[in-house]
């Protein structure tokens, strides 16, 4: 560590002690510029891993010396905190390339979407230097991407996801307060249920998309209409998540989007889906496209747009009445609560949460389960039975 003097003419540091600026082409006269409050004073130090840092502290040498001692005492009684000062320097950037490597941020199902929520937020503000961020900086973040025709709840999902690291960040002692405090004190750009949709896949458009689909495609439908699992649980479905002597599939916490192991019944519409659908030599995943496993939602989504045209059903969140994947999960839910299973066993299969004293006093056996998809599976059946009776009917 080290107290050193910058020249205000060259602005080389250099120790305190000079009478002159050590560099040949300047001499100038440290002594008459100190006296004038011309010199500013400067810390030099390592902080953990060997990192060299600077610290200004201004134009007189007595304050400098009361921050050296400061930053001495620091650095023996709490090293984190010259490491914390050191990246709040660096940019959002670098702070991102820290949290995307993270082991736990890895493991997460929603990787894929973390890594494009960030590159999308350092698109605007990657280049800030973490420590400087304010409140106002985040509010022109938003109505940047609103302008930019975002939704707002796209827009608020990647203020979340920075928020999120920067927490992390903090939790682990790399920042201070500051950066989160600007985070907690801007408001959501979408207004509560204001996205909320209404529109549900009937039997018979069910029965007319398995139809008009690709093998792929048709077998992920029919998973997704059985079950209402999320479609990223089912692109990271594997084999051994599938326990076929008890008819269920088991999610582990880190796949699902509650964080807490999930055991889904399977019944006999997915079970005779699962047998037709190959197995990979070289990985493990259940739903593949040409072989390989489904990485990214993007192709999917294309896919199923192409397949509702096949059908003549409406698609997109902006078109009247359109549908999209995720409105299967608002569906299957729905026809459970027709087909008189209990709210709380719809809950339990699809992975809500459950309310109240529930959550600690319900604990349904597997048995409890299949009970409630059996009831299910018998209405959908019924429904199905009544739409091909229909068709029969229309046809003679």
């Amino acid at each position: 560590m080290a107290l050193l003097a910058e020249c205000p003419f060259c602005h080389r540091k250099q120790a305190v002690k000079n009478r002159l600026c050590a560099k040949k082409t300047c001499g100038a006269d440290l002594v008459k510029l100190k006296k004038a409050q011309k010199v500013r004073y400067w810390i030099a130090y390592r902080v953990p891993g060997g990192k060299q840092s600077w610290k200004s502290i201004g134009f007189s040498v007595e304050e400098a010396r009361a921050a050296e001692g400061k930053v001495k005492a620091q650095k023996y009684e709490n090293p984190g905190i010259l490491e914390k000062v050191t990246w709040e320097k660096k940019t959002f950037a670098e702070l991102a390339a820290w949290y995307i490597g993270l082991k736990s941020t890895k493991g997460l199902a929603s990787y894929d979407r973390v890594g494009q929520a960030l590159a999308n937020f350092n698109a605007s503000l990657g280049s800030r230097a973490v420590g400087s961020l304010k409140p106002v900086d985040l509010e022109d973040y938003q109505q940047k991407r609103l302008g930019e025709g975002r939704a707002p709840a796209t827009v608020d999902m990647e203020t979340t996801i920075a928020k999120t690291m920067v927490t992390k960040a903090f939790d682990n002692d790399m920042i201070g307060a500051r950066p989160l405090k600007a985070f907690r004190a801007v408001k959501r750009t979408l207004r509560k249920a204001a996205n909320g949709r209404r529109e549900t896949l009937d039997v018979g458009q069910y029965l007319e998309l398995t139809q008009a689909a690709p093998a792929h495609l048709a077998a992920l439908l029919i998973l997704a209409y059985n079950t209402g699992m999320r479609l990223g649980e089912l692109r990271a479905l594997r084999w051994l998540y599938i326990d076929k002597g008890k008819r269920v599939i088991r999610l582990s916490a880190d796949l699902t989007k509650e964080a807490r192991d999930k055991v889904i019944p399977m019944n006999h519409h997915v079970l005779e889906a699962l047998e037709t659908l190959p197995r990979a030599i070289h990985h493990d995943f259940v739903l593949t496209y040409r072989s390989e496993p489904i990485t990214g939602p993007g192709g999917l989504k294309k896919s199923f747009q192409e397949t509702c045209g096949k059908a003549n059903i409406p698609y997109g969140r902006r078109v009247s009445g359109g549908l999209i994947f995720h409105d299967i999960r608002r569906t299957v839910k729905t026809n459970m609560l027709a087909a008189g299973v209990d709210k709380r066993y719809c809950d339990l299969i699809l992975g809500h949460s459950l309310q109240g004293m529930d959550a600690y006093y319900i604990a349904p056996s597997e048995e409890d389960l299949h009970r409630a998809m059996a009831r299910y599976t018998e209405w959908l059946d019924n429904e199905i039975e009544a739409r091909h009776v229909s068709q029969n009917v229309n046809h003679a």
